[in-house]
């Protein structure tokens, strides 16, 4: 005999075993229930979620049960997110849960992820590119450009959060630093297991495209180590890793890059300028990497030129954009959408550029179409259809499947998704709980709840930990105190109800200090702890 359910509830029931289904697949591990955090925001469709998490829950997680346990000195600021991987054999030391951690003095750390004793009060390796004898040092950031840009400070080494193959036991990463009065960037391939360069690397960053835009030179645009700033995550898929860059502060001339260097040798597959016959374009999005649906990258580049319409020219700034690969070698611009009133968002400074782009499931209950979620300065949420995204129309943003006006004060970050909801941490605003109706294809503009605290510049990049649909908890980290050098706040609030905080590190504050704040800070959950970078500082949460 079947039981029936009444047709008035099988629509929300089949909508919630739909979002079950989708969020254990996407969990951050490799079908054996570890997890691994390989990657920015945990995904390539930087959701930030990880729904393998059975050890933290609501109901531990609080000022009494849980708090820092250890912490590691590290020899520069921590912009990067923490990457986790389990199961690591170190050569003469064993097999270990480890944390890797890069910092702007050009470092890179491997940790044990679950003790300091012993042995494990030292790194289980570092890898560092600084040569004072051969005159390599971290680029100081008064050199980087003649405006005094103080975007990273005091120092510029690694900024955007590497990306590691799991399979190939292989960590990429970019640094950036002065070489006898010059710039130079630099891909790198460690050994996650010693920290040693594999592939031949590490291999200088260059390119070149056709253009007559800013700072040209016969025809020809050629990317700038000195002005363009790697802060974006990196991308792992299809054998390639992505890079993309903006610039430090909008220290002019500069160009948005995006390049794909084949990940089995490290020769550049393709390059990509967003403003070839303009300037600007830069690919900021608050350290978020761009999101990859396994084919083609999504991103938002923010200020400079667009006259993709009408006139069908190569300049992309103020977008959102879908690049794909042709013939394995060369990009294309396959989608894009613009804001109707870029150019009045661009002058002042209000652009989309400032978010990540989020993938959200493909749900069955929307015929698997793929929507995408990004937001910016101006605190509009927009969602569109990857595959239709909307293009530029000068009367409205006719294209779009939504628009949510102020939503949020402005967004210097990455939401996060799970279980039907989308979590936005504003600058100048509350975190926010926006529910995904999915009959209607739509977010409801009016927030499911929020938080209690407000955040000042520049905001938070939410985390979620749960086990599967269940005992969701998001987590930030307050980084008010990037302006005035106070402690970053690590917080925890029910993922159900936003204004039932569960924990925050200033309510022990001797104990549980997470170390001088820092912009992009983003947490990682894994395993029963919760790891935070900050000045000069890596500190792991967990039950006490």
């Amino acid at each position: 005999m079947t039981m029936g359910v009444p047709r008035k509830q099988s629509w929300p029931l089949a909508v919630a075993f739909i979002f079950a289904l989708l969020v254990l697949s996407l969990a951050p591990g490799n079908g054996d229930g570890k997890v691994r955090v390989t990657t920015y925001h945990n995904n390539p469709a930087r959701q930030g979620s990880n729904v393998l998490e059975t050890i933290l829950t609501p109901e531990n997680v609080n000022p009494g049960q849980f708090g820092k346990i250890f912490s590691h000195a590290v020899d520069g600021y921590v912009y990067t997110q923490p990457l986790y991987l389990p199961d690591v054999r170190v050569p003469h030391k064993g097999v270990h849960n480890v944390v890797f951690v890069a910092t702007e003095h050009d470092s890179v750390y491997a940790f044990d992820a679950d003790n300091d004793g012993g042995g494990n009060a030292q790194p289980l390796w570092q890898d560092t590119f600084v040569n004072a004898a051969a005159g390599i040092k971290p680029a100081p950031a008064q050199d980087v450009n003649e405006y005094g840009c103080s975007d990273i400070v005091p120092e510029i080494g690694i900024t955007g959060t590497p990306v590691i193959d799991a399979v190939a036991g292989i960590l990429y990463v970019v640094s950036k630093s002065e070489e006898n009065g010059q710039m130079v960037q630099r891909l790198h391939a460690l050994d996650v297991r010693t920290g040693a360069e594999r592939l031949g690397g590490p291999v200088v960053i260059s390119a070149a495209v056709p253009g007559t835009g800013a700072a040209s030179s016969g025809g020809v645009v050629r990317f700038d180590p000195l002005r363009e700033h790697q802060r974006a995550g990196l991308l792992l898929q299809d054998g390639k890793v992505y890079i993309a860059w903006a610039s430090h502060c909008d220290g002019w001339p500069y160009h948005g890059w995006v390049m794909a260097y084949d990940a089995r040798n490290l020769r550049q597959v393709a390059a990509w300028n967003a403003t070839p016959n303009g300037v600007g374009g830069g690919i900021w999005q608050s350290g978020a990497a761009p999101a990859g649906d396994g084919q083609d990258t999504f991103f938002a580049t923010g200020n400079g030129v667009f006259d993709a319409f009408p006139r069908g020219g190569l300049n992309f700034g103020n977008s959102v954009v879908r690049l794909g690969m042709e013939e394995g070698h060369e990009f294309s611009v396959r989608d894009y959408f613009t804001p109707y009133d870029q150019e009045a968002l661009n002058a002042s400074d209000i652009e989309p550029g400032s978010g990540g782009v989020v993938l959200l499931p493909k749900l069955s209950a929307l015929q698997g179409r793929q929507l995408m979620v990004v937001t910016g300065k101006s605190g509009t949420i927009y969602l569109l259809d990857a595959a239709h995204m909307g293009k530029f129309d000068p009367t409205g943003d006719t294209g779009v499947l939504q628009s949510i006006p102020l939503a949020s004060a402005g967004v210097w970050g990455t939401p996060a998704w799970w279980n039907g909801s989308l979590y936005v941490g504003g600058t100048w605003d509350t975190l926010k709980a926006f529910k995904f109706d999915a009959q209607s294809s739509n977010f409801r503009a009016v927030p499911e709840s929020q938080s209690s605290t407000t955040f000042q510049f520049p905001g938070p990049t939410p985390s979620i930990s749960a086990n599967g649909n269940h005992n969701g908890i998001v987590w930030i980290i307050q980084a008010d105190g990037y302006v005035d050098g106070s402690p970053e706040i690590l917080r925890a609030y029910d993922a159900t109800d936003l204004t039932r905080e569960l924990y925050d590190s200033t309510q022990n504050a001797q104990r549980d200090n997470a170390g001088g704040a820092v912009k992009f800070a983003v947490p990682t959950i894994a395993n029963g702890k919760v790891y935070v970078g900050a000045k000069g500082q890596l500190s792991v949460y967990g039950l006490r």
